[in-house]
């Protein structure tokens, strides 16, 4: 793909294997998982499987979840990006969301909102997808925050598995 986008602090890339330890210690940790079904990683070859199968979406859609680095440090602090979605989630199939995490020490500086930001402008502007779609956990407050910043709105909320969920859309403007 070869896709690179750049904010004032940050690089988005797509991953590479060499982003897997730094993608193991954010994705091992409970917490970063607490609105996630509370499924961290155990083992670093999960880690290594997550990298191929968003390597693989890179080639068979287009587009994925790439890597954040800091510019400052070069250091891997989390991902970002777009998925098309084949599965089903909240009675839709074949969508575009949006969705990041971020390692924990990187919590509450803007990272969040700056990645997804320029994912969303990526979205609408050069890849003109006509409605971006979300969901965050619905005691997930910071990720709520997140998604309402960027200007995504609620529209519903929906039970996954007895978990409550808001489903976040955005429509494009300047779509034809």
């Amino acid at each position: 793909m070869n896709l690179i986008l750049e904010t004032d602090r940050l690089i988005l890339r797509e991953f590479q294997l060499s982003d897997a330890a730094a993608f193991f210690a954010m994705d091992s940790n409970p917490k970063v998982h607490q609105y996630l079904w509370n499924k961290p990683v155990l083992k670093i070859e999960e880690t290594y499987e997550i990298i191929d199968f968003v390597q693989k979406q890179y080639l068979d859609n287009g587009i994925g979840r790439f890597a954040i680095i800091l510019k400052e440090t070069n250091e891997f602090i989390g991902w970002a990006g777009l998925k098309f979605n084949t599965e089903t989630v909240n009675n839709k199939t074949n969508f575009y969301d949006i969705g990041y995490r971020l390692d924990e020490k990187f919590w509450g500086k803007g990272y969040a909102s700056e990645a997804t930001g320029a994912w969303l402008n990526y979205a609408f502007q050069t890849m003109n997808i006509k409605t971006m779609e979300a969901a965050a956990h619905s005691d997930n407050a910071a990720s709520n925050r997140i998604l309402q910043k960027i200007g995504m709105q609620m529209t519903e909320q929906y039970l996954e598995d007895g978990i409550s969920w808001n489903w976040y859309q955005l429509d494009n403007k300047n779509s034809k």
